[in-house]
């Protein structure tokens, strides 16, 4: 069972950024806003950082969407690597 928990931990490390399809409308503009995001799981804190920004601005790119307002980065140190998660109000 370690080795298992083993492998399944080295998997995780070397997990590569993913673009989050959130499509949650926002309050002041609920018809043409929506909240994007972005994470990534990487083994340092600066790199899972950079990674989760860039797969927000992937993600607000590939919807045809413009940024607006500031990010909101949220980072969780795990055992080995860090988690980071990107979100940014984005509009047509």
């Amino acid at each position: 069972m370690t080795r298992s928990h083993a492998g399944l931990t080295t998997a995780f490390v070397l997990a590569v950024a993913t673009a989050l399809p959130l499509a949650i409308p926002t309050p002041a503009a609920a018809k043409s806003c929506v909240l994007a995001g972005g994470e990534a799981t990487m083994i340092t804190d600066a790199l899972a950082r950079f990674m989760a920004n860039a797969a927000l601005e992937n993600s607000i790119k590939d919807k045809g969407l413009k940024p607006a307002g500031a990010v909101k980065m949220t980072c969780t140190p795990g055992f080995a690597n860090t988690h980071c998660i990107a979100r940014q109000k984005a509009c047509k």
